[in-house]
């Protein structure tokens, strides 16, 4: 190994190697959201979107007044980008109940899908006096 004293003197720095010992986490698995998981998520963010927004109306308000009494350009366009970052904020609101339908239908769509498929095995005048039979049948039950 390289050793350079002088700078591990003006270091202080010792020249002894230490030994570590690597310890493997284990992964776990994702949890899966449960719908309350992600009610409460839809909740929490939507009521900081709304604050967000609330908050950017009112510096909204004073910074266009700062603006209309100095007349800089550099205060309009503070204005101008505060605008913009709580109309962003509005399309994230917005954005965020598209998520919300979107996961709430793909739950609906995990449901159990019953495939019913009817398999008739034997010859074709077979089948044929079995289509006849049944349409007689019907027609007695109406």
């Amino acid at each position: 190994m390289y050793e350079n004293s002088g700078l591990n003197k003006e270091f202080n720095i010792s020249n002894e190697v230490v030994d570590t010992e690597v310890v493997k986490k284990e992964r776990k698995k994702p949890n899966i959201l449960a719908k309350d998981d992600v009610e409460k998520d839809y909740e929490y963010t939507r009521g900081n979107l709304y604050s967000i927004i609330e908050k950017g109306q009112e510096a909204i308000d004073g910074i266009l007044e700062l603006a209309q009494e100095s007349e800089t350009p550099r205060a309009y366009e503070v204005a101008g980008q505060l605008i913009k970052s709580v109309s962003d904020a509005t399309d994230k609101l917005m954005t965020l109940q598209q998520k919300l339908k979107d996961v709430n239908e793909e739950q609906k769509e995990k449901g159990p899908n019953t495939v019913n498929n009817a398999l008739f095995i034997g010859s074709t005048a077979e089948l044929g006096k079995l289509l006849k039979s049944n349409k007689i049948d019907q027609e007695e039950t109406k």
